[in-house]
């Protein structure tokens, strides 16, 4: 973090925190990047400030934090201040602060997400599940792959979008998390819960399972024997739904083209998005791929 990337950043966090009665003196930095998080010492607070233009998206986000705490699923909580506020632009939520955590199991993944599917879906505008969004952006920002590769993935991305507008019936839809991997589901000394709301909507259940069936079959991260305690714990394999290869195909472009993107400001990241492109490409081998993981 360089002091001119802190500066325009601090300036946001004053007006936000200000609005919301609460002292920005003391905020610790913990992550400045599209999507800034501060830490505010002795108040237990975590800020986080979206990017231009995320207004509607924070505010669903806000939504899905208070009807999680209201049918008591386990997740990070709001701060207790009217919220989202929008400073130079920007909109801010504000967040109680997590004891240490570490990566959640499959078991919690299954657990947490066999307890949200079944819930009814809430009666509050989530939005329709789209498992492209910002692949487009991604690869448009992705300045380090070779045409030819990117012109495979923007057609790779026409396919499956099609496809999904066709895609096999399958579970009944539900309030879906979207992004359903061990590191946003967090053990603590609490216990077990949810965090990384931004990505949830209305959509097949079956987004969520894929996740981690991917994880098994195409990157290797998680073992035969973990996604069997997976499927157990949960009760249905995605696996054997018609659709899972659509929507595996899927999760594997968004994972290819977040590595192609931050490869162009990461030097260390490009050989392992040039990789994930050869194997969709067929030019390493049949899966699983044993993928890197990029933070």
């Amino acid at each position: 973090m360089t002091t001119s990337a802190a500066a325009p950043a601090r300036q946001v966090l004053e007006q936000a925190c200000a609005a919301a009665g609460l002292d920005a003196g003391e905020a610790e930095p913990l992550r400045l990047a599209e999507n800034q998080i501060w830490r505010l010492p002795g108040q237990r607070v975590i800020v986080r400030i979206a990017r231009e233009g995320q207004g509607a998206a924070t505010a669903r986000e806000v939504r899905v934090a208070r009807w999680l705490a209201q049918e008591a699923v386990a997740a990070v909580r709001l701060f207790d201040v009217e919220q989202p506020i929008t400073a130079d632009d920007r909109p801010v939520t504000f967040w109680v602060e997590l004891p240490p955590q570490e990566h959640g199991s499959v078991e919690d993944v299954a657990r947490l997400l066999s307890q949200l599917h079944s819930l009814p879906t809430p009666d509050i505008d989530l939005g329709y599940l789209d498992p492209f969004v910002r692949v487009s952006e991604r690869l448009q920002a992705a300045t380090t792959i070779s045409s030819e590769d990117k012109e495979w993935l923007h057609g790779l991305h026409r396919d499956l979008s099609a496809a999904w507008a066709e895609r096999p019936a399958g579970l009944p839809d539900r309030a879906v998390h979207g992004d359903a991997w061990p590191g946003n589901i967090v053990r603590t000394a609490d216990g077990v819960l949810m965090m990384d709301l931004e990505r949830f909507s209305v959509g097949p259940p079956e987004w969520d399972l894929v996740s981690t069936a991917v994880r098994a079959m195409t990157t290797g991260a998680v073992s035969m024997r973990e996604y069997d305690q997976f499927c157990e714990v949960y009760g249905y394999d995605v696996t054997e739904w018609e659709g899972y290869s659509l929507l595996a195909r899927a999760r594997e472009l968004r994972m290819v083209t977040y590595a192609a993107q931050h490869a162009a400001s990461h030097v260390e990241w490009r050989v392992q998005a040039q990789h994930r492109i050869d194997c969709l490409r067929g030019r390493s081998g049949p899966r699983p791929w044993s993928w890197k993981g990029i933070f």
